[in-house]
């Protein structure tokens, strides 16, 4: 079931009747979307609208879970099982032998704590944010885990409620409560997707525009730097480095929506946006591509009604709508100009993360993992992760050539999740090896469960997988002498459900076997991205 058409997100205490949420929800009804999209509900006008808004807020009490109150704490598989012990500077055993030149720090964020008071948060990506540090110096391996004291996280501790908007939950807001939270920020700085460095600063980041700094050696949290709430109110946690400068891009959803890219030079931290492209529904992406003097925007059918968004009684997630007939179309802005000096248009797809792109030529080449829609997006609910027969879509390599026509070309049948490339090296240029998590069957019965690299010149797959266990996103380290680009390891957080800990594995890049693993002290919940840094 899409995302749209679940069953509305409420509290345990919601005593109004899906009739009324049937009579406010008519007020935005698909026939009157084209004569309200140029008077969408902007939260800054919305004084001017207050009886439009008023309308749409009588459905009852936004929030909640579907089964608040009543889930039991997940026995079947500890990556979505919270966890709340904190360690600092835990010397793991070492079993195997690391490379001699190995020496740095990689650093993780994830969501690790999946209820509030005697709620339960609904999707993984909600999950309040867990910063994780695996040090290896001299052969030896030390681990710190700290939760990323965000103001959500603090108003969720302390007030045992959630206080801010999260992925697919809400807060429990009264009827009267939730009109005058449009004119309050209720955005969440729950940063538990990515972690990035700009200015020699360290940032935890999230879909809002809001990254929050901590300190790599203790963990701990620094509060927001950069707050980029002021040019829009979505963004991704996948910003691209490259000439000197940071990239990436912001939706602001307003009367007339706008995708904005901007620059931050290296050592700064104003944002300068040099290219705005407008919308009536924008899209949810939550990557993009980045060529040498091309961003490509991805412009999945996977698209919002800003006015809907702002008032309807549905989680952020929840307001997006599938419509496969808008095609996907890749948008190509030169980064000289902020120019669109090129759209691209396909047949209906989804994606979460790009892999890579460059020119060839004339034409750009873009490298997705690739779903036939977005019912992967339902997949991630935490009622469907823990249920019996679990069977979530699996994800494609995919490139697509962007020329006169648009050519498709499966690289890798997959499934394959959470790519990465030797990024230093390769990013924005012609590249070999992509390496990801993926699963033992096809299509999956579980969440990802092995490694794998994939040649994308040869389509050759090689695998990492021990029963039993759940890989994380796979981290590219190269070598300081390296000659070839997959000279060097591959850092993992691997969760060993039986044992119920989780252990950083050591791969060779070149041949894909174990060199060496450090079992942490408990299980890792199952996150998503990180970095290897020179500390």
């Amino acid at each position: 079931m899409p995302p749209e058409h679940r069953p509305a997100d409420r509290c345990s205490n919601d005593r109004t009747t899906d009739d009324d949420d049937g009579d406010a929800n008519r007020s935005v009804e698909q026939g009157d979307r084209e004569s309200t999209a140029s008077t969408a509900l902007d939260r800054r006008d919305v004084l001017g609208t207050g009886t439009v808004a008023a309308g749409a807020l009588l459905g009852g009490c936004i929030g909640g879970s579907e089964s608040s109150g009543t889930a039991s704490v997940d026995e079947r598989h500890p990556g979505f099982r919270s966890l709340e012990n904190e360690v600092a500077d835990r010397s793991l055993p070492v079993e195997g032998e690391l490379p001699s030149w190995l020496e740095g720090t990689l650093l993780r964020t994830g969501p690790a704590k999946f209820e509030v008071g005697d709620r339960h948060l609904r999707h993984w990506f909600d999950g309040f944010a867990m910063l994780h540090r695996f040090a290896i110096d001299d052969g030896a391996v030390t681990y710190s885990n700290r939760f990323l004291e965000t103001r959500a996280y603090e108003h969720a501790t302390d007030e045992g409620e959630l206080g801010y908007r999260e992925f697919a939950t809400d807060p429990c807001r009264r009827i009267w409560e939730r009109f005058f939270t449009l004119f309050s920020d209720t955005t969440t700085d729950n940063a538990n997707v990515s972690v990035a460095t700009h200015a020699d600063r360290f940032r935890a980041m999230t879909e809002t525009p809001i990254p929050v700094e901590f300190d790599p050696e203790t963990l701990e949290t620094l509060g927001v730097v950069a707050d980029g709430t002021d040019l829009g109110d979505l963004t991704t946690a996948h910003p691209h480095r490259d000439d000197g400068e940071t990239i990436n891009y912001v939706t602001d959803l307003s009367r007339t929506s706008e995708y904005r890219v901007f620059r931050m030079p290296d050592g700064e931290h104003e944002r300068d946006v040099f290219a705005t492209v407008s919308r009536d529904r924008p899209a949810y992406m939550h990557s993009f591509g980045l060529t040498d003097r091309y961003v490509i925007l991805a412009e999945f059918p996977f698209v919002v009604d800003p006015l809907e968004f702002l008032v309807r009684d549905r989680p952020f997630i929840e307001n997006y709508e599938w419509v496969p007939d808008r095609g996907t179309r890749f948008l190509v802005i030169e980064r000289a100009t902020g120019e669109v000096v090129s759209t691209h248009e396909t047949d209906a797809f989804f994606a979460f993360h790009h892999v890579n792109a460059f020119e060839d030529g004339d034409d750009i080449v873009v490298d997705v993992v690739a779903y036939d829609d977005a019912s992967i997006v339902e997949d991630l609910y935490l009622e469907e992760i823990r249920s019996e027969g679990y069977s979530p879509d699996g994800g494609r390599l995919d490139r697509f050539r962007l020329g006169e026509t648009v050519a498709r070309e499966a690289l890798y049948e997959g499934p394959i999740e959470l790519p990465g490339i030797n990024y230093d090296r390769v990013n924005a240029e012609p590249y070999r090896y992509a390496y990801g998590v993926g699963n033992r069957e096809n299509p999956p019965r579980d969440v990802p469960n092995t490694l794998v690299k994939v040649d994308v010149e040869t389509g050759a797959a090689s695998e990492w997988e021990e029963p039993g266990t759940y890989a994380g996103e796979p981290v590219f380290v190269e070598s300081p002498d390296a000659t070839a680009e997959d000279d060097g390891v591959i850092l993992s957080v691997v969760l060993d459900a039986a044992a119920e800990r989780s252990f950083l594995l050591v791969l060779d890049a070149g041949t894909f076997e174990e060199l060496a693993r450090a079992p942490a002290p408990h299980h890792i919940p199952l996150g998503f991205h990180g970095i290897f840094a020179d500390l």
